[in-house]
């Protein structure tokens, strides 16, 4: 509960920080530059070169809570201006959770349980590595950052800023969903349970808390964060993404969640990760002056004889 109303408590304070701003300020240019990357023919590559995090580029005290108040409006929005390339990696999404919640959720569950009551040594280390995706995470995060300000690391800093955005945005998704899904555990679960299924619909309880899985999503959340701004070093996004899914695992060896739990919190930790550092990189580039203006007008374009409209984007 704890953790839900510190979510909350930056989402609602982050929220406030966007819509106090002015017009034409940072919040309308992200919001513009994001509309204009929407539907590029090739999308602009994020520079993750070090010399490229520079004083300009660096994230200050306001403009986090920027950033982070337009990553929760874009996660909240973003479905109403979806691709058609993106309905469709959701329809796979669907796809694969509701055969997985169909076939496996339960089988894979018994024979987890199974397997981990006949190997009761395995159980310590299965708590240590979930813990990576809670607590332990917030000390891994503040001893990048801390390593980022001793040696005075900008690109360090940067990526650990946005990896507690990613951390925060995404948690907030999974606290909206977890509400309204109101899923039973599996430890919680019971056979009486069997005709009435493991979704209830909305509740606090901690007990119908199950999808997706909180761990799962901030591990993801963070690992894809790196795994993006490291994209250079092969070693980086590996041990990432490595790391993150153990994390997932071991919930489902811990019994706290169904398998479909830790899918559903991969994707969307994934998803918020990916979103966090473009929407820093637009940043960038506006801050680094590499986009100088963004605006449309329409126009009449005459072609062969006829008026057309037509709509004209400049930078």
């Amino acid at each position: 509960m704890k953790k839900q109303l510190l979510i909350l408590s930056m989402f609602l304070f982050s929220f406030c920080s966007v819509f106090a701003q002015k017009t034409d300020t940072l919040v309308k240019k992200l919001d513009s530059l994001h509309k204009v990357e929407e539907k590029p023919q090739e999308k602009p590559i994020n520079d993750v070169n070090k010399v490229d995090y520079t004083a300009q580029t660096n994230i200050t005290f306001k403009t986090y809570f920027i950033l982070l108040g337009t990553d929760l409006v874009q996660e909240v929005t973003g479905p109403f201006h979806a691709s058609k390339k993106t309905w469709a990696e959701v329809g796979g999404f669907v796809v694969v959770e509701g055969a997985l919640f169909a076939f496996g959720d339960k089988p894979i569950q018994k024979n987890t349980t199974t397997f981990m009551t006949n190997n009761p040594g395995l159980k310590s280390t299965s708590q240590y590595v979930t813990d990576f995706g809670a607590l332990y995470e917030i000390y891994t995060l503040a001893a990048f950052g801390a390593y980022g300000i001793i040696f005075k690391s900008n690109k360090v800093k940067t990526t650990t800023l946005l990896a507690t955005q990613s951390y925060l945005a995404a948690g907030a998704m999974e606290s909206a969903v977890k509400f309204i899904t109101g899923r039973v555990r599996p430890n919680a679960y019971t056979p009486e349970m069997e005709n009435n299924g493991t979704f209830k619909g909305p509740s606090s309880s901690s007990i119908s808390s199950s999808f997706p899985s909180g761990h799962t999503t901030a591990a993801f959340a963070a690992a894809t964060v790196f795994a993006q701004e490291y994209k250079d070093e092969t070693l980086i996004p590996v041990v990432a993404y490595t790391a993150a899914t153990l994390v997932g695992l071991s919930r489902i060896t811990q019994n706290a969640h169904w398998a479909t739990d830790v899918v559903a919190g991969a994707c969307l930790g994934y998803v918020t990760g990916k979103q966090v550092v473009n929407n820093y990189h637009r940043y960038a580039r506006l801050k680094s002056g590499k986009v100088e203006k963004v605006s449309f007008h329409f126009n009449l374009q005459y072609y062969d004889g006829i008026f057309m409209p037509g709509m004209v984007c400049n930078f």
